[in-house]
């Protein structure tokens, strides 16, 4: 049995398909995780998402901001539909199973035997791993209420940016989900800087990766992460980036989690997208 990671695939079926090839992937008795972004922006987001749910419990996926802009639409918030190309999902005969499916993924997932936690985007540099799994849970379990349809048509939003454990209601709900979903850099206070988007170093100055913050406490975790196409392959002090932009003509990266040093296996895409159309 193994265990693999692998990076952002935004409907990017036929490379997925492809890299599992060229690592021998088995879902009889290999897993698969996906740090998130399933959907969105590339041409087969609906055979990304069956392939997922059919592997059953061979297929471990966190949610990503790709992945609740598509249940935010579901719901009925159209805030950011200009910049979506998933209409094959939302007409899909079988849609609703499909979304129902993609609802209950989780936000994080902490193997305790590969000591491995995964998330599709960040984390504040306040959180340990047992606040991190808290906030993960509190978010988890509106996803699965008769709440969630409130919950996207509120999602949205920068605010608030600083962590606060008395937080409450939705200011709690869209911090959290920021986090998991949108973080890159932090300033040096621990405040999120939800707007910085580019590569380490076109960042405003003192603002840092959030992997970089020096008092993050989550530094002693493994952490394998996704959501930076423009940071590229990162792996170093604990943290493995692995969303090489396969969207936009980079690689889809999956990598075995379940080897003493985890290594990356490239699978060169052709692009599916121009990245200044969403600039």
């Amino acid at each position: 049995m193994a265990d693999f990671a692998i990076g952002d695939i935004q409907g990017c079926y036929d490379e997925l398909r492809r890299a599992l090839d060229e690592v021998a992937f088995d879902a009889a008795k290999d897993r698969l995780w996906c740090v998130g972004d399933l959907v969105n922006r590339g041409p087969k987001s609906l055979d990304v998402l069956r392939f997922f749910r059919d592997l059953g419990d061979s297929a471990i996926c966190v949610l990503g901001n790709h992945d609740l802009h598509l249940l935010a639409l579901a719901a009925g918030n159209d805030k950011h539909k200009e910049d979506s190309t998933l209409t094959d999902v939302l007409e899909a005969s079988d849609r609703e199973e499909l979304l129902d499916w993609l609802r209950r993924r989780p936000l994080a997932h902490f193997d305790s035997e590969l000591g491995f936690l995964m998330i599709h985007a960040g984390l504040p540099p306040q959180w340990d791993l047992d606040t991190t799994l808290t906030c993960a849970h509190e978010v988890e379990s509106v996803l699965c209420s008769d709440d969630h349809t409130d919950y996207f048509m509120q999602m949205y939003g920068n605010k608030p940016h600083c962590w606060d454990p008395s937080l409450r209601g939705m200011d709690r709900l869209r911090f959290i989900t920021n986090c998991f979903t949108r973080l890159r850099f932090c300033e040096p206070d621990g405040r999120l800087a939800l707007k910085e988007k580019g590569p380490p170093g076109s960042q405003q100055a003192g603002r840092l990766p959030w992997f970089e913050h020096p008092e993050r406490r989550t530094r002693d975790q493994r952490i394998v992460f996704g959501h930076w196409s423009t940071l590229g392959y990162l792996a170093g002090d604990n943290v493995w980036g692995i969303d090489t932009g396969c969207l936009w003509g980079g690689a889809l990266t999956i990598m075995r989690l379940d080897e003493a040093s985890p290594t990356p296996h490239f699978t060169r895409c052709q692009g599916q997208q121009d990245p200044t159309r969403f600039s």
